[in-house]
């Protein structure tokens, strides 16, 4: 060949090759009947075999990525959750600073607890309402006329990470 795309005679097929380059060219495939020898049924039930493992496996991946998902958000939500549960010692102090008439505080306490509250911490502040032992922590009890316990009083503030509890109210009950 010539370096535009020509066929140069000293490059062109003799007519002694040009027979077998019309019969099939190439060694080894002069058979016309190649596919008689191989199993069709051996070869799709290779082929369905691989389909099944890759949809396995796809399976498994989509699996796989769904649970680390879950997971990460699971971890990020422990994390926010670990660092308010260490805030409400701030919180604490706060709310015993405005209890001896500090007034200063009061500002830096509203702005924490606002900006926590908007990430999910509920306050429990459960006065006038049924006693729950998941959500209370009954320190002190008053007689009254046995019917269900009722939270008189609370001691101390218990928090609560949108639905777990960082720490109960601390209360006095009455019933």
């Amino acid at each position: 060949m010539s370096g535009d795309g020509e066929v140069s005679p000293e490059t062109s097929p003799t007519d002694e090759e040009l027979p077998e380059a019309e019969v099939g060219g190439e060694p080894g495939f002069e058979d016309a009947d190649v596919f008689d020898e191989i199993d069709i049924a051996a070869v799709v039930a290779e082929r369905d075999d691989f389909r099944d493992t890759m949809l396995r496996v796809k399976a498994e991946f989509d699996n796989y990525r769904k649970r680390v998902t879950r997971e990460q958000v699971e971890l990020r939500e422990r994390a926010n959750e670990n660092l308010a549960e260490k805030l409400l010692v701030v919180l604490d102090a706060c709310e015993a600073a405005i209890g001896h008439g500090s007034t200063d505080v009061e500002p830096i306490a509203k702005m924490l607890s606002d900006l926590l509250e908007s990430e999910g911490l509920v306050r429990l502040t459960p006065v006038d309402e049924p006693f729950d032992p998941n959500l209370h922590d009954a320190v002190l009890h008053e007689e009254g006329d046995g019917g269900e316990p009722i939270v008189i009083e609370t001691l101390r503030t218990g928090y609560q990470w949108k639905t777990r509890v960082l720490r109960p109210a601390m209360v006095k009950v009455k019933g």
